[in-house]
């Protein structure tokens, strides 16, 4: 049996250097990565990381050739653990998947038995990608501030990257929560969108009028930050007494100047975020929170395509070049 999938290669060009590139191809099962159960694809997602790994504009593959994409839904074709039955719906997301196993698009996944999360009550297998990994991590990050005391009375929260998909489920999260939310985006022509999902403010990062001191004005009762570098440090330096910053990217850069006094003097945590390698006892923990008091009010805005898998390729491109906002899900039907 073969069947269509985005695979991802990494060969030598006529100049001897090694190019990272991927292609619509017909694949055969027996080449997938070893696992107990073969999965038939119904919707996977494109996630900025895997725009970055099939165009070969991150180190994002560990090893090649492999198929493409981080998170997937579908039906259990067959499984050789007893936990998973035929025709069963499940979903798969991180654990190395699309980075160092074949990942999700594609028409037929093979995963380890052990990655797998039955659909949770309250999610359909196409709602469970509209939030993928951007929603789950958008969860996490909301999960660890409330387990570590975040509360609306601390102030609001503001999101950076805020039309992302972590940050347009992240606002939409929060706002059900009853927390108060400002956008933060450099890219106006997503504002009214923004202000849609349910936040109470948008603004560029200029609106914020942040200052470079070590320690400010407490403005915010936390943060979901996927931007990184100055904003990061800014952002720390304005929040409130005991709230906390949850850093999920680096749309800036990797590097941020700090000092302890948010930390020492307003009791600041700054909390990481690992959508990859999170325990699989809490990312089933979260995805059941998903379905749940976590689920976005806003879904169907947060979803702004839906591509066939065919068509994927020009997805990438767009995203990479900041020409998408919300989810864009694949059907591989």
């Amino acid at each position: 049996m073969t069947f269509l999938a985005c695979r991802i290669y990494k060969q030598e060009n006529e100049n001897g250097d090694k190019v990272v590139f991927h292609r619509l191809e017909q694949v055969a099962l027996e080449s997938l990565c070893d696992g107990e159960v073969v999965v038939r694809v119904h919707y996977s997602g494109v996630n900025y990381k895997d725009a970055l790994a099939a165009t070969g504009k991150g180190a994002i593959l560990k090893k090649f050739p492999l198929n493409g994409g981080i998170d997937f839904t579908g039906i259990v074709e067959s499984s050789t653990d007893e936990r998973y039955k035929k025709g069963q719906a499940v979903l798969v997301n991180g654990c190395g998947l699309g980075e160092v196993h074949d990942g999700g698009l594609s028409e037929y996944a093979r995963v380890p038995a052990d990655w797998i999360i039955p659909i949770p009550d309250g999610l359909t297998m196409k709602e469970c990608m509209i939030l993928g990994t951007a929603g789950f991590t958008a969860g996490l990050a909301i999960h660890r501030m409330l387990v570590n005391g975040q509360t609306p009375d601390k102030g609001p929260i503001v999101i950076t990257g805020a039309s992302g998909g972590v940050g347009s489920n992240a606002i939409s999260m929060l706002t059900g929560l009853g927390y108060q939310t400002i956008a933060v985006s450099g890219r106006r022509e997503f504002f009214e969108y923004l202000s849609s999902l349910g936040a109470d403010k948008v603004c560029s990062v200029e609106e914020l009028n942040l200052s470079n001191r070590p320690l400010d004005k407490g403005i915010f009762g936390g943060a979901v930050d996927s931007v990184g570098g100055n904003l990061l440090s800014q952002i720390l330096a304005h929040t409130n007494l005991w709230g906390n910053v949850a850093s999920i990217g680096l749309a800036d850069t990797h590097e941020y100047n700090s000092t302890v006094f948010p930390m020492i003097l307003r009791g600041v945590s700054l909390l990481g975020v690992s959508s990859t390698n999170c325990p699989m006892a809490l990312r089933t923990e979260i995805w059941h929170r998903l379905g749940a008091d976590l689920k976005p009010q806003h879904l169907d805005k947060i979803l702004t395509e839906e591509v066939k898998l065919k068509d994927v390729s020009a997805v990438f491109e767009e995203l990479l070049n900041r020409k998408r906002y919300g989810r864009t899900i694949v059907n591989c039907l």
